[in-house]
């Protein structure tokens, strides 16, 4: 007690202590809290928090056209043609609505349900924390046949509400440039990820144009890049979107809405011959990727109907297995669409619904309308169900192999690959492995690493294309089996045996170091393949990456420079010109990890202090399953024309 109160006073910790952060300042000072975090996620939803208030405005109906726009000068805009945020001069706060809207926390006119039924940004902190987080705002508003604007700076207003002229149209922009000290990772506005999100929107609100325009780049006929999303048929569109790589075990989309006590519900699924369950859930148009109680209640409806389907008509009487809910899942692709009045989110980044009362309205649906479905359309119940037979014996005939490892894995002790040389440090979030392509560079990286905390596993060889096999094949394969028991997971697929259990793994840093060329291109493909399918709370949490060796050395007499790039190599090639010391330039190309000794694939790859590792993030679910699927399947027109597309960003080994 005496130690306790003497370190009290020596750190005089009074009331003066506290400090009270008012306004937007505590946005600036925790803006992780209210954004996620502060790198290439949050500054994108930044830009998601400003589009999320012009879908609500489409939502309520008075919106039909975003646009979204990209400057070259670092800012970036969304215009819609909505009612225009409201101008007039609010009575408890004596400032103008608007300025209101944007500088003052929780304000705005989602919690008043007349305005709002539905709306993604509930909480009210999302537009002004956009501008606490803001180098310069600008917002104009067009309503009341004039146009009005303000400006601010760091999230303070520097100037008073103005008129600017007149116009006949209505709708809101908001223009914002972010904050460099803030985001010091990037500021730089991702065309992809943008579009992305749009695409997912226009699939979600059918009927809603929305329109991207990056001036930073052109297309093909010298036009700034742009395109427009806008579906007419809604989440049927989305998941024959999805489904466009796949082989079809029915060919109809299955739709059904419903409406209950204010909460509205949009499902479409259908099946095909893939392994993998590919469910995408939305809440008021945000993608809750960690699910919730809309995902629960849908899939007890699915099972409950496919069970009772499969009783009724005798199809399990020969069954001799368990079959669990995992297997009435094998194979489906489903968008699930609800409209929550109040959703109650799992913090401001909103990726769990947590509503009790949408389970039973999204399972009874759900049995209702599949049952009829399947009532009505008796030879895709047929297919449906046999897809689950199969699933169920697969999933039997996995789980043998998996004790089969673990028996193994307990009769050698400690069950670690004997190739895996593992580190001393026992600390997971201390400790990271570095999955090598081949035994010779896995020698030397052995050789080059710190003992404390990294570990390395060599692996010879290709690993199993996880995409085109069923989940019990992949215990065949002896470089997966390593992987998984180094790491310290199990890899399921039933409901009492989850994928993946991180309390056990055994590194935070799982690093995948490969070739500069086309195989090691093909090995990094295949494990992220891997890893998205079985192991995805992995990418989540952040803990994979790639490594990136570099391309180059540059020498010149004693002088000795690493490139990773084309454009750095030139750069130091010109240098080194202009040095004015003699000497040859010389330019190795490294095509392998090999060709690298021991110090040097430490100095330049996996010495934390210098190397470069790309951290692997899933930025849309979605479309990360539609580029995996394209990418590592069988439909080869697709995956022509995605490389075709992409052509320019490809690195050719001749």
């Amino acid at each position: 007690m005496e130690v306790a109160l003497e370190k009290q006073k020596n750190n005089n910790y009074t009331a003066e202590s506290i400090q009270v952060l008012e306004g937007l300042e505590a946005v600036r000072r925790r803006p992780a809290m209210y954004i996620g975090d502060t790198g290439i996620r949050g500054l994108h939803h930044l830009v998601y928090e400003v589009i999320d208030n012009s879908i609500d405005e489409a939502l309520a109906g008075y919106c039909k056209n975003i646009l979204l726009e990209i400057f070259a000068d670092g800012y970036i805009s969304v215009t819609d043609d909505g009612r225009g945020i409201p101008v007039d001069i609010h009575e408890k706060e004596g400032k103008p609505a608007l300025e209101v809207v944007l500088t003052v926390l929780h304000a705005g006119g989602k919690f008043n349900k007349e305005t709002y039924k539905v709306a993604g940004g509930l909480h009210g902190v999302g537009v002004s924390c956009v501008n606490a987080l803001s180098k310069h705002l600008i917002a104009t508003v067009m309503r009341d046949g004039k146009i009005y604007q303000m400006e601010f700076q760091y999230g303070q207003k520097i100037t008073d509400l103005k008129i600017i002229g007149e116009t006949d149209k209505t709708g809101t922009i908001i223009k914002f440039l972010p904050d460099e000290t803030i985001f010091t990772q990037t500021t730089t506005f991702n065309y992809d990820i943008l579009a992305t999100r749009l695409k997912e929107l226009a699939y979600l609100n059918k009927e809603i144009s929305l329109k991207i325009v990056d001036y930073r780049e052109t297309d093909e006929n010298g036009l700034p890049l742009s395109e427009t999303f806008y579906s007419k048929d809604g989440i049927i569109e989305f998941v024959k979107y999805l489904e466009c790589n796949r082989e079809k075990l029915i060919d109809n989309i299955i739709y059904f809405s419903t409406e209950k006590d204010g909460i509205q519900a949009e499902i479409a699924i259908t099946y095909n011959h893939s392994y993998t369950e590919n469910v995408h859930s939305y809440v008021n148009n945000i993608n809750t990727h960690e699910g919730g109680t809309h995902l629960i209640g849908f899939r007890k409806g699915l099972t409950r109907a496919l069970k009772n389907y499969s009783e009724k008509n005798g199809y399990l009487e020969k069954v001799k297995i368990e079959i669990s809910g995992e297997d009435f899942r094998e194979g489906l692709t489903a968008i699930i669409s609800v409209k929550v009045p109040e959703p109650q989110f799992e913090g401001q980044t909103k990726t769990k619904l947590g509503n009790n009362e949408v389970i039973g309205i999204i399972e009874q649906a759900v049995y209702e309308k599949l049952t009829q479905y399947l009532e009505e359309n008796p030879k895709d119940a047929r297919a449906i169900v046999s897809k689950v037979i199969l699933a169920a014996q697969a999933r039997h005939a996995a789980r043998k192999a998996r004790e089969m490892v673990q028996r193994k894995g307990a009769l050698n002790g400690s069950g670690l690959p004997g190739k895996l040389a593992d580190c001393s440090e026992k600390d997971p979030s201390k400790c990271e492995i570095f999955l090598v392509e081949g035994d010779s560079a896995g020698g030397t990286a052995k050789q080059g690493r710190n003992r404390q905390f990294q570990a390395i596993l060599p692996l010879r060889g290709k690993i199993l294309n996880v995409e085109k096999c069923a989940p019990y094949k992949i215990f065949d394969n002896e470089e997966i089996k390593n992987i998984i028991t180094a790491i310290g997971i199990q890899i399921g697929n039933d409901e009492d045996d989850k994928a993946v259990n991180l309390d056990k793994l055994r590194y935070h840093k799982i690093i995948i170091m490969t070739d500069a060329d086309v195989d090691g291109s093909h090995i990094s493909t295949l494990l992220l393949t891997l890893f998205y399918r079985y192991a995805r709370e992995i990418i989540e949490k952040g803990y994979l990456y790639i490594a990136t060796p570099p391309l180059y050395l540059v020498k010149k007499g004693k002088e000795e420079h690493y490139c990773w790039t084309d454009e750095q190599r030139n750069m130091i090639v010109e240098k080194l010109k202009n040095n004015g010391k003699e000497g040859q330039i010389i330019i190795q190309r490294y095509k392998g990890l090999g060709e690298m000794n021991a110090e040097q694939l430490w100095e330049t790859t996996m010495n934390p202090e210098k190397r470069i590792l790309k951290q692997i993030t899933i930025e849309s679910a979605a479309e990360a399953d539609r580029i995996f699927s394209m990418l590592m399947g069988d439909d080869v027109p697709s995956r022509r024309e995605f490389i075709e597309k992409h052509a320019k960003y490809a690195r050719l080994d001749i």
